[in-house]
């Protein structure tokens, strides 16, 4: 578009700033540099100018569509449109009115993200004007010829769905229905193997009044089994703690607390839920207990995407698993829907006593598998 309107300004811009930097700019400025095309570039005000047409382009992100009102533009292009709001497109197609343009034209890369305003702007044929081609991910021989197992390695990580839409890009509501929908009571639901006294246990907390809703976990090598679960009626964190160390009085492996951020927050006893699970524990002098904590909770979509992941990755590979007698948090994983229309919001009003036990679940699984990678020098490729 740049030579084909020679001499006249286009944009090129992403739903962020630092997108824009690191991903978007990044990329043009190397097929230049690679193809030996001459450009000047101010870095002040963000833009570059091709010498050898005259064009001018500019960088912009779109993060305030209020900031895409004024100069004609004779093209325009965005980068991951599925992050972007609609307002912001609207804004750039408004502004494709230079006069002395040979072409004017706007278009868009994007991975889908369930059936959002993009999907129905230009995948349902409602509006006009517009053209989709859909590139398959395996088509991708550049990345291939880089890293060829790449989509294999995905695999691993996403459950078939997220798979399905993150890596081959096709359009599937992952948030529409059950939530957990990787869980199968066949692959899933199996008798815990014993307690390893000499491991530490787990326990992750979901701070409501009623219910009060924990469980009780073991991690055995990159595999989680959930023994245990403790749903009370009306109760208060001291009563929860006073249940858990009834049934778990002793335990020489430690104990590793988990958590909602917001138990963080003070109560009207002066204390907050951390501080009140701490003083408990360390009142019945429990032993070695560590509190394993976000400073923030993870977005609803990213938890739940983790717990899938656990439940049956793309490759068919389970690495959560429930014991029969935890028969609340089976009903989660079962009956545990987003809302209607919802991109990450999990619906629970539909049963008050739904949601709990997953959420509790879904810190503890955050904590010890999102695969924070280790610092340093690497014996292998990092993904």
């Amino acid at each position: 578009m740049s030579y084909v309107n020679a001499g006249r300004m286009g944009l090129m811009g992403a739903p962020t700033f630092p997108m824009l930097r690191d991903s978007t700019q990044a990329a043009l400025l190397a097929v230049l540099e690679e193809s030996r095309i001459p450009y000047d570039i101010n870095k002040a005000e963000n833009y570059l100018v091709m010498k050898d047409t005259g064009s001018k382009i500019l960088f912009r992100s779109l993060d305030d569509s209020e900031r895409l009102r004024g100069t004609n533009l004779a093209w325009f292009c965005v980068d991951e449109l599925t992050y972007a709001s609609e307002d912001s497109w609207l804004r750039l197609e408004a502004r494709l009115r230079d006069p002395k343009a040979t072409r004017l034209g706007g278009f868009a890369v994007w991975t889908p993200r369930g059936f959002d305003w993009v999907h129905r702007r230009f995948m349902t044929g409602e509006y006009k004007g517009y053209a989709t081609f859909l590139a398959r991910a395996f088509e991708n021989v550049h990345l291939l010829a880089q890293v060829p197992d790449y989509y294999e390695r995905l695999k691993a990580s996403y459950d078939p769905r997220f798979y399905a839409q993150e890596a081959l890009g096709e359009y599937l509501n992952v948030q529409a229905g059950r939530a957990y929908e990787s869980f199968d009571r066949k692959r899933n639901v199996v008798p815990a193997p014993a307690v390893d006294i000499l491991q530490p246990l787990f326990w992750a907390l979901d701070f409501n009044v009623d219910p009060m809703s924990s469980v009780v976990a073991q991690r055995v090598g990159d595999r989680l089994h959930v023994i245990d679960e403790i749903s009370l009626r009306r109760a208060t964190t001291d009563q929860a703690c006073e249940e858990f160390v009834t049934r778990y009085p002793d335990h020489p492996g430690g104990l590793v607390v988990f958590g909602d951020a917001s138990g963080a927050r003070m109560q009207t006893t002066g204390l907050s839920d951390h501080q009140m699970v701490r003083e408990y524990l360390r009142k019945v002098r429990y032993g070695n207990v560590r509190m394993e904590i976000a400073r923030s909770n993870p977005s609803v979509r990213d938890r739940v995407a983790l717990v899938n992941g656990l439940l049956g990755n793309a490759a068919g590979v389970a690495r959560l698993f429930v014991d029969p007698k935890c028969k609340e948090l089976i009903k989660d994983f079962e009956q545990v829907c987003f809302k209607p229309d919802s991109t990450a919001v999990i619906d629970k009003d539909a049963d008050p006593q739904r949601t709990h036990l997953s959420d509790a679940l879904g810190y503890l699984v955050w904590q010890q598998f999102r695969g924070q990678a280790p610092f340093g020098p690497q014996k292998t490729r990092l993904f």
